[in-house]
């Protein structure tokens, strides 16, 4: 099943590349690989949620920041798939870079960046399987909870 039919099965659709608030590019190519840009839980427009992760009142739920990581990684996937040409032109995943933005004492970093990982599994098959950190930051842009950078591998061209 190529990645293209596995996201129409989890119900998914790539979502528009959100344009940079800042002076860089979404995406870059150099070579087979494709880097992208830190990439926020945004969902039409808007941040799913916004402040730390952790486990006292008014935190965000870890459960919560597991869904915004899947949708920032959703949001990294259209970026690097825009750049290699198409979703299927992605050869594998090779590297996950995970912020997640911690209340004090929160440690559970590597769990949130789970929700990330799940989903490249899910749309990549074995092709998924990556490299990874998972890093604890106290604020993050626009006061999101997760940021996720992916970095891919495309087809030999």
């Amino acid at each position: 099943m190529s990645a293209t039919e596995r996201l129409a099965s989890l119900g998914l659709v790539l979502p528009a590349v959100a344009t940079p608030i800042g002076t860089y590019v979404p995406a870059l190519r150099h070579g087979e690989l494709i880097y992208s840009s830190g990439q926020l839980p945004i969902v039409d427009g808007a941040l799913l949620a916004t402040g730390l992760v952790g486990e006292r009142a008014g935190d965000v739920t870890p459960e919560r920041a597991i869904e915004c990581a899947r949708a920032a990684t959703l949001n990294a996937i259209a970026a690097v798939a825009q750049v290699a040409g198409g979703l299927d032109a992605i050869a594998s995943v090779v590297r996950v870079t995970g912020y997640v933005a911690s209340a004090p004492g929160f440690t559970a970093q590597p769990a949130v960046v789970n929700g990330a990982s799940g989903l490249l599994g899910e749309v990549f098959g074995e092709a998924g399987r990556h490299a990874r950190s998972a890093v604890g930051v106290a604020a993050l842009p626009m006061g999101a909870p997760v940021e996720i950078e992916i970095v891919v591998a495309t087809h030999t061209r």
